[in-house]
Order: C-alpha cells, then sequence, then structure tokens
C-alpha cells in the first residue's frame, strides 16, 4: 500500500537542486527539481548505497556523489546501464509541501 507523506518544502529545492529527505518510518528519499516539476528517488545508489540526493543534476540527470553513477531522476534507470534502476515515487506539490507516495507497513 502507499501513502502521500511530506517530506519537505518546495522553497528548499530550487530548479536545477536535488536534496536527500528522511520521511515517516526513516526512509530516505532524494528529490530533484527539474525546470520547476519535482522527481523523487530512492536515495540509495544501486552500486555502493551513495546518497543520491547529494548528487550533481544536469537537465534530469543525477550523477552519484560516491562513484558517477548516472540515473534519470525522471525514470530511475542508469544512462549506462539500463538493467540497473533505482525506484521511483510519484510526487505532489501542494501549498508549498512537497508530498511523495511512499509504501507503508501497517
Amino acid at each position: 500500500m502507499m501513502k502521500f507523506v511530506p517530506v519537505a518544502k518546495l522553497s528548499d529545492l530550487e530548479p536545477g537542486s536535488c536534496l536527500s529527505v528522511e520521511a515517516e518510518g526513516g526512509m530516505l528519499v532524494a528529490l530533484f527539481n527539474v525546470d520547476g516539476i519535482v522527481y523523487a528517488l530512492d536515495n540509495s545508489c544501486p552500486h555502493a548505497g551513495g546518497p543520491l540526493g547529494e548528487g550533481a543534476l544536469a537537465g534530469e540527470i543525477v550523477k552519484c556523489p560516491w562513484h558517477g553513477w548516472r540515473f534519470n531522476v525522471r525514470t530511475g534507470v542508469r544512462v549506462d546501464n539500463p538493467d540497473f534502476r533505482v525506484a521511483c515515487y510519484e510526487v505532489q506539490v501542494e501549498e508549498n509541501v512537497i508530498k511523495v507516495s511512499l509504501p507503508i507497513s501497517w
């Protein structure tokens, strides 16, 4: 089951930037602002667990700060090898609040 949870303020995520946040339950999420559209991915790079939300964003491509793996923030697919991907989450922005649809356990 998925639930939209507030994770950050839009004012904390300028266009062209990325941000690591901790959602309820301790889940780590990477946020990206691409020309005013917010995307969300799992914050852990599948290579070595690097924090994607602390990477470098160029257009819709984020580069992991640890070893340089690059991912499309819209799809979660690794640019250099589509066999690797990170989870993408649906995003809603309401009154300056970024909400991400995350799995919840009851």
